[in-house]
């Protein structure tokens, strides 16, 4: 008599066994996708780094270039200053293309990540005008008196 209820109990605990490991198989996909999500973020903040890393080098490079027209026009044949400060800044310039190039290269397209990218308007707007900047001094230096 013990046997269809010892099969009764063997069925309900295959059952329970199911349940748990139907339970355990949603949470390891749950699991994955937000890890893959997680990712995709880190790769658009990375992204952001690298952006900011350009406009840094290129905000330090026009300086540099501002600068060594002025610092070194006293010190070496004015035409060396001139072309030192022409060098930089037309790097400062290169680094702003860069920058905004980067950013908005192709890239393997991330799953739906929880933060947004820049918008590439702004992109194009702050690093057009940083070109200007770069030109606007390149102009400066040129026609600077010495």
């Amino acid at each position: 008599m013990d046997a269809p209820h010892d099969a009764d109990r063997a069925h309900a605990k295959l059952a329970e066994s199911a349940s748990t490991l139907k339970d355990s198989a949603v949470q390891q996909v749950d699991s994955a996708d937000r890890r893959t999500e997680l990712a995709a973020d880190r790769t658009i903040l990375a992204g952001e780094r690298t952006y900011a890393a350009w406009v840094r080098t290129g905000l330090a490079a026009l300086a540099s270039g501002i600068g060594a027209r002025a610092l070194l026009k006293d010190v070496v044949f004015p035409w060396l200053a001139t072309a030192t400060g022409t060098m930089l800044i037309l790097f400062s310039a290169f680094c702003f293309v860069a920058a905004v190039w980067r950013e908005m290269g192709a890239g393997a397209p991330p799953p739906r990540p929880d933060i947004k990218r820049l918008p590439a308007a702004l992109l194009l707007v702050m690093n057009g005008f940083l070109m200007l900047v770069s030109l606007a001094a390149l102009v400066g230096i040129w026609t600077a008196r010495s």
